[in-house]
This record gives C-alpha cells, sequence and structure tokens, in this order.
C-alpha cells in the first residue's frame, strides 16, 4: 500500500466548517493559511459562497479564524462584500511579515470595470484589519488581463513570491465578457496563473503568466497554482485544472513542477490527481504548510449533494504526492 496522499484519506479529512446550505453552489472553502510560530496558532483565510440569487449571493463574505489544537477554530476577521461594494469576494491569503506587522491580500470584482482585482490591508494584528484601509495592488486591465485574483504567498530567500489567478484575453473576449461581473464563468478567456514579487510584502512586481493552459487536455481551459511546495531543491506546485469555463467553480486538482518559481510544467498530463467521490468529484484550492514537522493540507471538498465544505489532513513529509 502506498504512503502517499490517497483520494480516500482526503475523503476522510477533517471537517473544518461546513457550507450554509446543502446543494450545489454553496461553498466554504478557498483555505488560505499560516501559522505564526510567536503564538503557536494557526490562521486560516475562508470564503462562503451562495448561489446566485440567494442573498447575499455569490462570494458574500471571507472570514479568518484561528486555532492552537487544529481542533477548534475560532472566528476572528469578518469582512463582507458590501465593504468592499462588489458583487463578490474570492481568495484571500494571510501573511505576517519580519516586521511583525500581518498583511492580508485579498480578491473582489472592481465596480468600476467589472474585472477581479487584488487588494492588500495591513495591521499589527489580525483582529485590526480593516477593509477601509485596503490599498489595491493589481488591477486587470493595467496588466493587460481580464481579470486578477485568489492570491497565494510564499517566502523564499528574503523574497515573497505573490501567485495569481489570471483570466488572459483571448480570439473570444469581447467588449460585454464583464457584464456578468465573472469573466471565468463566460467562456471568454483562459484561466491561468500569473506571478508577483516583493522583497517588503508592501511593494510588488508583477511578472506575467508562469503557467498556462496548453494543448487539448484535461486542463486545456484552467491552470490555477493555489500552493507551492519546496522538496529536493524543487518546487511543486497544487493546481486546479478544468477543461472548459463549464466547470467553473468545480475544478480538480492536479500537480506541477518548477525549478526556479518562474516556469512550470504539469505533472498530470492525463488527468486530474485528486477527486472527491461524489457529485462534481471536486477537490480545490489545496493549500499546504509545514508547521512543527508535518504538512497541513487544507483543501474544498464537494459533498454528495453537490455543497462543498473545508477540511484538513496532517501528513508527514513522505506522503506529499510528489515524484521525489
Amino acid at each position: 500500500m502506498s504512503d502517499k496522499i490517497t483520494n480516500e484519506m482526503l475523503a476522510n479529512g477533517r471537517i473544518i466548517r461546513e457550507p450554509v446550505g446543502d446543494e450545489k453552489g454553496y461553498w466554504v472553502g478557498c483555505p488560505g493559511a499560516f501559522y505564526d510560530e510567536d503564538e503557536k496558532a494557526w490562521y486560516l483565510t475562508y470564503r462562503i459562497r451562495r448561489p446566485r440569487g440567494v442573498q447575499p449571493d455569490r462570494g458574500g463574505e471571507v472570514r479568518v479564524c484561528r486555532s492552537t489544537d487544529l481542533e477548534q477554530w475560532d472566528d476572528v476577521l469578518t469582512i463582507t462584500k458590501d465593504q468592499y461594494n462588489t458583487a463578490s469576494i474570492e481568495r484571500s491569503a494571510l501573511f505576517k511579515g519580519k516586521d511583525g506587522q500581518w498583511r492580508y491580500f485579498s480578491s473582489y470584482v472592481d465596480e468600476s470595470d467589472g474585472r477581479w482585482c487584488t487588494n492588500l490591508i495591513k495591521a499589527g494584528s489580525v483582529g485590526e484589519l480593516n477593509p477601509a484601509n485596503q490599498q489595491v495592488i493589481f488591477k486587470a486591465a493595467a496588466l493587460g488581463l481580464e481579470g486578477v485574483k485568489d492570491p497565494w504567498v510564499m517566502e523564499k530567500d528574503g523574497t515573497y513570491y505573490m501567485f495569481l489567478s489570471i483570466a488572459l484575453p483571448t480570439t473570444d473576449t469581447s467588449s460585454s465578457a464583464h457584464e456578468s461581473l465573472d469573466i471565468y464563468n463566460t467562456g471568454q478567456c483562459v484561466s491561468a496563473t500569473g506571478l508577483a514579487t516583493s522583497t517588503d510584502l508592501d511593494n510588488w512586481e508583477y511578472h506575467g503568466t508562469v503557467f498556462q493552459p496548453e494543448g487539448d487536455g484535461w486542463d486545456k481551459y484552467c491552470r490555477r497554482i493555489n500552493s507551492v511546495v519546496e522538496l529536493n531543491g524543487k518546487y511543486f506546485a497544487f493546481f486546479d485544472g478544468s477543461a472548459s469555463h463549464l466547470e467553473n467553480y468545480e475544478e480538480k486538482t492536479a500537480f506541477a513542477v518548477s525549478d526556479d518559481l518562474k516556469s512550470w510544467k504539469s505533472l498530470s498530463p492525463d488527468g486530474p490527481d485528486w477527486l472527491s467521490p461524489f457529485a462534481s468529484t471536486s477537490i480545490r484550492y489545496v493549500e499546504a504548510q509545514k508547521a512543527n514537522g508535518k504538512w497541513h493540507v487544507f483543501y474544498e471538498f464537494a459533498r454528495e449533494d453537490g455543497a462543498h465544505n473545508m477540511r484538513l489532513i496532517v501528513v508527514d513529509e513522505a506522503a506529499l504526492p510528489f515524484p521525489v
């Protein structure tokens, strides 16, 4: 029997949060984790989503919860979409800098042009993070993109790397593409991964596309890197893939590899690696973080009724699914 993480293990993962409804379109997920060594505590960002038409519809709120034992998770921050004056909020990331300041990166639909943008809030503690103090750090149009969202941050040798879900324009992109306020759901873009870097977590330089769909495979529409693991001098990514925008919201997890964080190759050409046994079979937004000698893998999981909940498994490094 393999000692690697299996779909059965993921199906039995510890449930951290359940959605607010019991059918397709209700999700709780998009996890973003940070372990604070000073507090010996985990902080976990997540999103609550309802179907369109169910108020407050779509991504109505994001929250941060805290735990010292991985069992009890207490909400310490809530931001609602009206505080950004937006139609929907998406995935967020939380990172404590070497200066002791917390940075909260999030993404939402910019009311000025209907495109996803990415912002930053900074404070001395998580509870003090105030959306009134937000700074938009990436606007899609300025980067030649149709959308930029879902930030995830890591540090390597004093440089911070931010991976972003980006909507690339295609020959099908029209001037009305953003009327739905989610171009990823229209078929008028390609969903890829972009990269930005910083030396202080506040000022970011965007470097362009580092991983995008190619060919005619199972992931010809979407390749979204969600988290990265460094092992034996290489970098391995968990990414979400899909064949078309019709699978938007129900992507599946696969793996990629890089030598430099800037050029990525899929390790899953024949199909996704991690699948739920239920409904759409979606497992997505995998977030992997190491603390106290263990790897903590958070993920969004499709339930039997079509809704998604948020789960966690804790494993040794040998269980990670990468060829090392």
